[in-house]
């Protein structure tokens, strides 16, 4: 079944500020046929990277992550928050679009040289994938790539993730 997967995401103006047109996924998210067959596009696009983990950033990370690691049988390692996971953290301050901000994971989420999956809902600026990135080198994983279902070709994330991953690829559904 083929989707305009496009057409079912919604654009918001204005928000969360003025002159942003916000890409909102929970109208995909709430088709689930239509769900699925991103969640399964995404997994076929990714598979032959052969990654061991899935690496999200909360929260939409965890939204296109989890699932794709659900489907490839592979575990799945939540990015949070600083404060917001229980045991012994890294952690890495970075810029968003709208200032500074932080991110944490487990000190131990996964061994050294373990093949690591990057995945979010969505390629901005490439901030907030970038400080997952420095996370995941943190903790001596390698990245095999990253997957998103939407990019926002303008903004110029991709530039800046490739200069972080390169030879691995980046994997994008949707593209505005």
């Amino acid at each position: 079944m083929d989707f305009d997967f496009k057409r079912l995401i919604r654009v918001i103006p204005d928000f969360p500020q003025p002159g942003i047109l916000f890409k909102d996924i929970t109208t995909l998210l709430k088709d689930g046929r239509a769900f699925r067959a991103a969640i399964d596009a995404l997994v076929e696009a990714v598979r032959p990277l052969r990654p061991e983990v899935i690496v999200g950033p909360e929260a939409r990370g965890f939204a296109i992550g989890a699932p794709i690691a659900y489907a490839l049988g592979v575990g799945f390692v939540p990015v949070r928050k600083p404060g917001k996971l229980p045991a012994e953290t890294v952690s890495v301050t970075y810029e968003k679009e709208y200032g500074p901000d932080d991110l944490a994971v487990h000190r131990d989420a996964f061994p050294p040289g373990t093949r690591v999956l990057v995945a979010d809902d969505l390629l901005a600026t490439g901030g907030t994938i970038g400080a997952t990135v420095e996370l995941v080198h943190r903790l001596d994983g390698e990245v095999v790539g990253a997957v998103f279902l939407i990019e926002l070709t303008y903004l110029g994330g991709r530039a800046a993730l490739e200069q972080k991953i390169a030879p691995a690829p980046i994997v994008t559904l949707i593209r505005f």
